[in-house]
């Protein structure tokens, strides 16, 4: 039974999937915007807006925090606490929209954009 294990496993092993979805969100940090398939961004979603709430909380316990999930990319880390956080101040939740395109026309995968709001 599948009780409680609400995560994607993407046909990959623990660390490659770990690899994976924090590559995604540092690429998402730099350049606000990526494309990549449907259920990855989904996935993708849940991840950074764990870290940018507690990037909004802004304590130094929190940035060690974040940088070790993000594989001490202090560039990066930087960003999330000094430009992206600041943004979502008053907001609860809901940083990023994942917008759903269509098929990619080599293999059929649906496609989608994260971006933050």
């Amino acid at each position: 039974m599948r009780h409680g294990n609400n995560k994607r496993k993407f046909g990959r092993v623990r660390k490659v999937r770990k690899a994976l979805i924090n590559s995604l969100a540092l690429n998402l940090i730099v350049r606000g915007k990526i494309r990549t398939t449907e259920p990855k961004a989904k996935e993708l979603r849940s991840f950074i807006e764990k870290l940018v709430t507690g990037a909004k909380e802004g304590s130094a316990a929190t940035r060690r925090n974040i940088i070790g999930k993000l594989m001490n990319r202090r560039p990066e880390v930087k960003k999330l606490f000094e430009v992206i956080a600041p943004k979502y101040t008053d907001r609860k939740g809901g940083y990023t929209r994942v917008l759903k395109l269509g098929a990619r026309k080599s293999d059929g995968a649906k496609m989608a954009v994260i971006e933050f709001v």
